[in-house]
């Protein structure tokens, strides 16, 4: 691959795992009471809380990811927050027959997920990044 495409793949990387994110944090916000209910109901503590980290991690690391500012720390926070709620949400080892190929799914998906944020975070955002016009 010719090197003048790391520098736009990347840029479409952080912009491609953030329009994941991004709504997901702006629906945690507009149905706040509701996310809170599903955290208390998979048994975590304190899942108000747990509702305002979720929140802090998905708008906030989303916002990181767009314009590449502490590239590197946001996507590090993102996939341990990732591979937590893999384990804490697509549990498929402890699903119900009926279930167990969409928790599988959603749980390797999320492994992949946060796979991909630990390259972002070992990498770098990139040339096309606020990261970049600080050095």
């Amino acid at each position: 691959m010719p090197d003048s495409l790391q520098n736009p793949f990347a840029f479409i990387g952080r912009l491609l795992i953030a329009s994941l994110f991004l709504p997901a944090g702006i629906g945690k916000i507009t149905g706040f009471a509701g996310t809170v209910g599903y955290i208390a109901s998979a048994g975590l503590p304190l899942p108000t809380v747990a509702a305002v980290i979720a929140i802090i991690v998905e708008v906030l690391g989303s916002l990181a990811l767009i314009v590449g500012c502490c590239t590197r720390l946001a996507a590090l926070a993102m996939a341990i927050f990732t591979l937590a709620a893999c384990f804490s949400f697509h549990a498929y080892w402890a699903a119900p027959a009926a279930q167990v190929m969409s928790a599988k799914l959603m749980f390797f998906k999320d492994i992949a997920i946060a796979g991909g944020l630990l390259t972002v975070a070992a990498w770098g955002a990139g040339a096309w990044s606020m990261d970049a016009r600080r050095r």
